[in-house]
């Protein structure tokens, strides 16, 4: 486990803001490399294989190359730390603890995309990151790898801290770009793609924190380096954010590829005294359920995805049995109808009637036809809406049927 601490979590890069601090730990030294061969860093994200941590585990590079390609002109990059969706804290972690390492993840990312904006993008729900972020940031900008990286643009690059609008819709990629724009985090429909038209129309790049904070270790240490970390075919660490009814819930970086048994019975400590395991959402609520027949799958996403689930965020939130499926669920949705934005009516009535009928169910007032309504709305709701939203909302409560129908029929009146 000794090489794992090298890579986000090593309690001797916990420097927060002191930037001076960071750089006698090894800090600036991938983008020293960086800059010293511009054109070679693509290459060497893709070769680590990095993935995006926020969500989709998109192909790092896939996302970069085509602002690389764009003309000559305005480009951004986006740190999309918005992050809101309960049982999710990593982002939050690495703002408060290592912000110079996500700094500089974006600042490489500038300098092989030649990007000449770079915006933190911070909820500002978690004032400690927001804070830690503006100072970090502030010192970066008399820093030399700073005034370097402009000689390579030709030009300034801007450096700065934007609050989000602190809803959780406002973690959605165009809705990011909205809010840096200062108008209404209202999500947009794709095509165009932020590559292709971003910010005030220019090629921009909405990446994770998390993504970002591993591309320093990749520039310092190598693409081989960085696969090495992960189990199999799976490379590099993964933050899993573990919560729920569990001993020992908390911030646990480990090999992307770790089996989920190993995460919540060894790090996790297993279940809370007297309690046994019944399931897990992961990557949030907005993803499916995995059960016991599932402890041995591996958290990485091709791994996951195979279980007909996604592994997201690597947010876990475990559940024992006793308690209710229905309840979670209906909480669940309930967090998703208020957070929609209002602007697709699918998925502002259809999170509605979806959190009314889970309700209706959980209480001991549903009858047949309301089970039936859910399983008629999980068909027709998704892709209805600008942004997943509704598709998360629907995903969480299709996979609960699924895996726990027989929960639903027994909660349900004579």
């Amino acid at each position: 486990m000794e090489k794992l601490n090298q890579v986000l979590l090593k309690e001797d890069i916990r420097v927060g803001a002191d930037l001076q601090a960071w750089l006698a730990r090894g800090g600036g030294e991938g983008l020293a490399k960086a800059l010293s061969n511009p054109d070679a860093i693509l290459a060497e994200i893709e070769q680590a294989d990095l993935r995006g941590m926020g969500g989709a585990g998109f192909p790092t590079h896939r996302k970069w190359r085509p602002v690389a390609a764009a003309a000559a002109g305005d480009k951004y990059i986006i740190c999309n730390g918005n992050e809101d969706e309960p049982g999710t804290f990593k982002d939050r972690f690495l703002l408060e603890h290592t912000p110079h390492q996500v700094i500089e993840g974006t600042l490489i990312a500038a300098a092989a995309t030649r990007a000449n904006h770079v915006v933190l993008y911070v909820n500002p729900h978690q004032p400690l990151s927001l804070e830690m972020t503006r100072q970090a940031v502030q010192q970066w900008q008399t820093h030399a790898l700073l005034a370097e990286l402009e000689r390579l643009l030709g030009g300034p690059l801007t450096l700065r801290v934007v609050p989000s609008s602190g809803l959780y819709i406002g973690g959605e990629e165009t809705a990011v770009i909205a809010s840096v724009e200062g108008t209404f985090p209202f999500p947009r429909r794709k095509p165009p793609y932020p590559a292709d038209s971003g910010v005030h129309g220019a090629p921009t790049i909405v990446n994770n924190t998390e993504t970002l904070a591993h591309v320093p270790g990749i520039l310092r240490h190598g693409a081989q380096w960085y696969r090495a970390l992960g189990v199999a075919q799976a490379a590099g660490t993964k933050l899993y954010s573990l919560s729920g009814d569990v001993l020992r819930p908390g911030l646990y970086e480990l090999p992307m590829g770790t089996s989920l048994e190993t995460l919540i019975f060894e790090f996790g400590g297993g279940m809370l005294q007297g309690k046994e395991f019944k399931a897990v959402f992961t990557g949030g609520p907005s993803n499916t359920l995995l059960t016991k027949r599932d402890l041995d799958v591996a958290l990485d996403f091709d791994s996951v995805r195979k279980r007909r689930s996604r592994l997201g965020t690597g947010a876990m939130i475990v559940v024992s049995e006793g308690s209710s499926i229905v309840r979670k669920v209906a909480e669940y949705v309930s967090f998703f109808a208020q957070g929609s934005c209002g602007q697709c009516p699918p998925c502002k009535g259809g999170t509605f009637q979806l959190m009314r009928l889970l309700n209706r169910i959980d209480t001991g007032r549903g009858v047949r036809a309301d089970l039936e309504a859910l399983e008629n709305l999980c068909r027709i709701l998704p892709g209805s809406g600008r942004c997943g939203l509704i598709d998360g909302a629907v995903t969480v409560v299709d996979s609960s049927l699924h895996q726990f129908r027989d929960e639903y029929e027994s909660q349900l009146m004579a």
